[in-house]
């Protein structure tokens, strides 16, 4: 009889975990081809979604990915991020000119009141922003004339190659307003807020990538303040994207431009205290795998992109295994729906849904 329990179980156990397998695979969506790395991708909802690329074209789905829709071809600009308040709302950010060649648009923000169809200039207060990496969305409830309602705020930073600057709106994107951040940093690549005042930066230590240790910054008012809870201290080194599946657990992927190829070891820091400490955690030892977009499910299941596949770790980040996730996988966004279950999109070279 015990060996019969155990064997039904033991088989039990098999078929659950061969569901949650199929149910959690990631499927390459058909898109425009593009040569190089896409950068940004968001949904308001499983169905609804933009994406962007550095040909400073967006496009829109309506289905889940099934068709996209070209909303907007603007020469000149690359469009670097992307987010959505809501189906209407969105803002999407350019790289900035003087980085990659034939870039020529100065504008660092564009915004949308229509779901995409027309998208305009961004106004902001403050130092010149030079180009944009990351834009994060922050809903805090509150009470209003006795109904729940969000109040919305959206931080924005870049950008890669400097310089440092960060970009505020505590209005739902109604009004904006910038900082330099070059006195904390010399690039900035990703935000991540826990709420309105707290979160973390991911950035570097000096614009001379020789010299460049990766770097997470930390802010507890906002981002009127910085201090630095990691440097790595190795050369050649960026950090890239965040993750933080709960309050207390985060990622931050680790780039490496050591042109020496017997430095192979890719790494990923992750913290268990709220940002206040930081490990690194090996991922793979190969030289080619350049570290890009992470992101979790839970505290230990999550997903890194890399310049020449995906990654998949069960445990934490004890340990990886290789996933199709296509190259060059810049960023990855998970959401759950209304019954909590976990759907996903990713953007590189090609576009996938989970």
């Amino acid at each position: 009889m015990t060996k019969l329990v155990f064997k039904t179980t033991f088989l039990i156990m098999i078929a659950v975990a061969s569901a949650v397998g199929q149910e959690m695979t990631w499927k390459k969506l058909t898109t425009e081809p593009y040569a190089g790395k896409q950068d940004d991708i968001t949904f308001v909802d499983k169905n609804t979604g933009w994406y962007v690329n550095g040909y400073g074209k967006i496009f829109h789905t309506a289905d889940g990915g099934t068709t996209w829709e070209k909303q907007l071809e603007q020469k000149g600009t690359f469009f670097r991020c992307i987010a959505f308040v809501d189906k209407n709302i969105g803002f999407a950010g350019t790289v900035g000119t003087d980085y990659f060649p034939n870039v020529t648009d100065t504008i660092p923000l564009y915004g949308t009141r229509d779901g995409g169809k027309t998208w305009k200039p961004v106004a902001y207060k403050g130092p010149y922003v030079k180009g944009l990496c990351a834009i994060e969305v922050v809903k805090e409830q509150y009470i209003n004339h006795g109904k729940i309602d969000n109040k919305v705020h959206l931080f924005a930073v870049g950008r890669v190659g400097t310089p440092a600057n960060m970009m505020v709106s505590h209005d739902g994107g109604t009004t904006w307003t910038s900082k330099s951040m070059n006195e904390d940093c010399k690039m900035l690549f990703d935000i991540k807020m826990l709420n309105k005042n707290e979160g973390f930066a991911a950035a570097a230590t000096n614009e001379d990538i020789t010299l460049s240790n990766a770097l997470i910054l930390k802010t507890a008012d906002g981002g009127k303040t910085w201090q630095k809870v990691y440097q790595s201290t190795r050369p050649y080194e960026t950090t890239w994207k965040i993750a933080f599946p709960s309050l207390k657990v985060g990622y931050v992927t680790i780039q490496s431009y050591n042109p020496d190829t017997n430095v192979k070891q890719q790494r990923v820091a992750k913290t268990t205290d709220g940002g206040n400490t930081w490990v690194e955690l090996n991922l793979v030892e190969d030289a080619g795998a350049r570290e890009f977009g992470i992101a979790f499910i839970d505290e230990n299941h999550g997903f890194v992109g890399t310049m020449n596949s995906g990654f998949e770790t069960f445990d934490g980040g004890l340990t990886w295994q290789k996933i199709d996730l296509g190259r060059a996988c810049n960023k990855i966004r998970l959401y759950k729906d209304e019954q909590g279950t976990t759907y996903g999109y990713a953007i590189g070279v090609n576009v996938f849904k989970l």
